[in-house]
């Protein structure tokens, strides 16, 4: 069973955003808000979490994950951030953009796509995000809470990607999936990222999510 650790959405409390930073550093998984969707996540470093989000999102090897950055310059850190990319994503961020960018070495083989050497980065504006960024010093893996229905019989408790479920149901559903609720009171949103291929010279919008409209005048 999961803890449930309440959190204010727009002020943070420092000792709660301690406590779960204290759990991720020892490998916890989270179910937590984004400015987008409510997200499973955990420490970028802590190879087993990921396995483990990997495994609840039935997700194969070669499908990168996205992970949370503080900062345009903490992109910088994980990703080979071009003069081009550098200018789009400058008007974009913080917001709901996925950029997708040429890893560095210091993102894990596990989180990347193993072919490409790429990976996906965004920098949230939301302030539970950016706390728990701040406190642990390291990025942290953001998927889509939104769970495939269980069509193997193998335990995973299934969510259909359509279904439009209240945050009590939520965290329900992943209560013993993950070791720790990040409960702001905040409603669960099905608004997906805008992504955006940065990758090339030329860049391309892969997914029209919220903020689109804003990202094509850049793109």
């Amino acid at each position: 069973m999961a803890k449930i650790i309440s959190v204010h959405p727009d002020n943070p409390q420092t000792r709660r955003i301690e406590e779960i930073k204290a759990a991720l550093c020892d490998g916890a998984l989270m179910l937590y808000p984004t400015d987008t969707v409510y997200a499973i996540g955990c420490d970028l470093n802590a190879k087993s979490a990921v396995e483990r989000v990997r495994n609840i999102k039935q997700l194969a090897n070669d499908k990168p994950l996205t992970f949370l950055c503080s900062s345009l310059s903490n992109v910088a850190t994980y990703a080979v951030v071009s003069d081009s990319a550098y200018r789009i994503m400058k008007h974009l961020i913080p917001g709901p953009y996925t950029f997708l960018l040429p890893a560095t070495k210091l993102v894990p083989r596990l989180v990347q796509n193993p072919k490409r050497k790429t990976t996906g980065i965004r920098v949230p504006d939301h302030s539970v995000c950016l706390a728990l960024l701040a406190a642990l010093e390291n990025p942290i893996i953001s998927t889509s809470a939104h769970l495939p229905p269980d069509e193997t019989g193998n335990g995973i408790v299934g969510m259909e990607t359509e279904a439009v479920v209240s945050r009590v149901e939520l965290f329900d559903r992943l209560d013993k999936l993950v070791d720790v609720i990040v409960d702001t009171g905040e409603e669960p949103s099905y608004e997906v990222s805008t992504i955006l291929d940065l990758t090339r010279d030329e860049p391309n919008i892969l997914r029209q999510g919220l903020g689109w409209e804003k990202a094509a005048i850049w793109v």
